[in-house]
């Protein structure tokens, strides 16, 4: 009777433990480095200004993956882009005026998904058309349209997402009418140092990537505007906004204060100092005053 007792008391305890630690949210990601920063960012910021515990679940997969997981409720709260929205998930038409694109995502996806896009960061992560600064003036290239003349004698390294996007690689080649020689589906990472290492001579790369400064790459100006705009805000389940209700006010005190010099200056910590990501996040959460 006594050994019955101890066990279950044991059991007990470790019910009691496991349910202690069991988090209250979860905040995801995709799969590249500025959704990991603000992964830790939110989660980081959420748990100094409530009592709520946090998952973080950085890396998931690209905006597909990551979009279905919040709707199928395995995840709580991410960072969407506007255009990504726009394009990718809603199957709408290119527009380009950031507020009214904000507008239709936010009453779209309340409307169609329980889901609420609180304000937006202040960045806008639009795609960009890279190459070697070195190699654009030697050719002369300083825009999308001045690339279609080389494009033919040109390699391009991209991810394997915007191959395969609405607002990806075949409707801008549909656009502009750029033809490269070589396509090469790559890890997003892997991209930057294949131009770096003149291993391709154009790629794709995320405005905000502070690797775009740090490997002398130019952005060619997209001179036809085929790019939406796709300004960052949190998304979260209505459902747990209810629950939550303090989440709204907490996540907002973010609003504004990353333009796209200090998400780039953020990204290139990690991927060019090598700086841990969460302790990059809590760095500049110290320095907004937003935690101690």
């Amino acid at each position: 009777m006594k050994k019955t007792f101890l066990l279950l008391l044991v059991l007990f305890m470790a019910f009691v433990l496991v349910g202690c630690g069991k988090a209250d949210i979860v905040v995801g990601g995709k799969d590249f480095t500025e959704q990991d920063i603000l992964v830790q960012i939110l989660s980081e910021l959420i748990e100094a200004k409530t009592d709520l515990k946090v998952e973080r679940k950085a890396y998931l997969g690209g905006s597909t993956v990551v979009a279905n997981a919040l709707d199928s409720g395995s995840l709580d709260i991410y960072v969407e882009y506007t255009g990504t929205a726009l394009i990718s998930i809603l199957d709408e038409k290119v527009m380009n005026d950031p507020e009214a694109v904000y507008d239709l995502v936010k009453k779209r996806y309340i409307e169609e998904k329980d889901i609420i896009w609180l304000k937006p960061l202040g960045f806008n992560n639009t795609f960009a058309i890279t190459m070697k600064e070195s190699k654009a003036k030697e050719i002369g290239i300083k825009s999308l349209s001045d690339l279609v003349e080389f494009s033919d004698s040109l390699s391009f390294a991209s991810t394997q997402e915007f191959l395969e996007r609405e607002d990806g690689y075949n409707n801008l080649q549909e656009v502009y009418g750029i033809k490269f020689k070589d396509v090469r589906g790559m890890d997003p990472g892997l991209c930057y140092v294949a131009v770096r290492d003149d291993k391709v001579d154009v790629n794709v790369s995320f405005a905000t990537d502070g690797r775009i400064p740090a490997f002398n790459l130019v952005v060619l100006e997209d001179d036809k505007d085929f790019f939406p705009p796709y300004y960052a805000a949190p998304l979260i389940k209505k459902d747990t906004l209810n629950k939550y209700p303090e989440l709204e006010q907490v996540l907002n005190l973010l609003a504004g204060r990353l333009d796209d010099k200090t998400m780039a200056d953020l990204n290139a910590k990690v991927d060019i100092e090598k700086q841990n990501s969460k302790n990059v996040a809590v760095e500049w959460l110290r320095e907004e005053g937003l935690i101690e």
